[in-house]
């Protein structure tokens, strides 16, 4: 199977509290009487995650994090990791530390977990650092993809938490550009409308496929913000280019991507994250994104992050609710055994290879 969006994780010895902060989206602390573990991604994570350790699934979470500390990070890692099934992850470097810890390079991240590593470059990181007069930001923020770019399978975009996904669809002028540029200082949030969308249109005309953040995460996204749709005329006036745009996570407007992904030859959509944290409802979100997505056009990705749990959650999950629905499929004669199988290939491990060259 090949991830096509997760990020790296850290072996620091996390305490409960930094551990359970890691199975939510929100950066707050949780409400009195409440805990991350309680919710359905914490059950996924002692069903799943527990065997790997050597314990039985649903081990209650206090053996689990004991057991976890008993083998060290690095130990539990490799196990978690190798129970994966997980071949090839394409990773993005925007995120640096988890609950306050570093994060492994992605060398390390590839010897402790035997797969192989790809980068996927964060637009807004790239740009943000760049120190040059108004006039030269453009050509400079240029010449940075393009670096970047020689190692890289694909481009990431957080237009969403930065701005809005319901951007103009046209180019900005360069004199729009020199202007939003004297106002930005250089290791500040790139926030700028005008400067975001410069951004988006020079990864475009370098042609590697862009992943873009939709729908649901933290608290610094307004979720109506992120609803795919919103980049409809964007979309529009990419496609002659042919660079294909990626849609992450989508929920709960994952019907929204799908459709998106079935309107226009390049676009893509994700099913990472989503199927992590819905919990026995999975298959049901999984056949939502069937409903009208091409099966060449959806990609697996489990968007860990921080802990290795995420990695074995996501890719156990997904298993799970695509056996689920196809066995279904083919109990209606919907499909055939087949079909199931190469709908399984395409979306885990055919459509990435396409789409990122690999």
């Amino acid at each position: 199977m090949i991830d096509q969006h997760c990020h790296s994780i850290t072996l620091a010895d996390l305490d409960d509290a930094s551990f359970a902060s890691l199975l939510t989206e929100s950066d707050r602390p949780p409400a009195p009487g409440t805990s991350p573990f309680d919710s359905a991604l914490g059950l996924a994570v002692r069903r799943w995650c527990a065997p790997a350790l050597g314990l039985p699934a649903h081990t209650p979470m206090a053996d689990y994090l004991a057991r976890r500390r008993e083998l060290g990070p690095a130990e539990a890692a490799r196990r978690l990791l190798a129970a994966t099934g997980i071949s090839h992850c394409l990773i993005d470097t925007g995120l640096t530390a988890a609950a306050g810890h570093p994060l492994l390079p992605l060398p390390a991240f590839a010897e402790l977990s035997g797969a192989q590593v790809r980068e996927v470059v964060r637009l807004e990181s790239i740009a943000e650092p760049i120190d040059a007069p108004a006039a030269d930001w453009a050509a400079a923020v240029e010449a940075a993809l393009r670096t970047a770019a020689a190692s890289a399978v694909a481009f990431k975009s957080v237009l969403a938490y930065r701005h809005s996904l319901a951007i103009p669809a046209e180019r900005p002028d360069r004199a729009e550009v020199t202007r939003a540029a004297a106002t930005h200082r250089p290791g500040r949030r790139l926030t700028d409308p005008v400067l975001l969308r410069k951004l988006l249109w020079t990864a475009v005309d370098l042609g590697l496929p862009i992943q873009l953040h939709t729908g649901f995460g933290d608290p610094d996204l307004t979720l109506h913000h992120a609803d795919p749709s919103l980049l409809t005329d964007f979309i529009r006036a990419v496609e002659p280019t042919g660079t294909p745009l990626v849609l992450l996570h989508a929920y709960p407007y994952h019907r929204q991507a799908s459709w998106l992904a079935q309107a226009f030859p390049h676009v893509y959509a994700d099913l990472g994250l989503t199927l992590s944290y819905a919990g026995p409802r999975a298959t049901t979100v999984l056949g939502e994104y069937l409903e009208l997505a091409p099966f060449g056009k959806l990609l697996f990705s489990t968007d860990a992050y921080g802990l290795p749990e995420l990695y074995v959650v996501g890719a156990a999950q997904y298993r799970h609710s695509l056996h689920r629905l196809l066995t279904d499929w083919q109990g209606e004669s919907a499909c055939t055994a087949t079909d199931a199988e190469r709908i399984t290939q395409l979306l885990s491990v055919q459509n990435a290879q396409r789409l990122y060259r690999l």
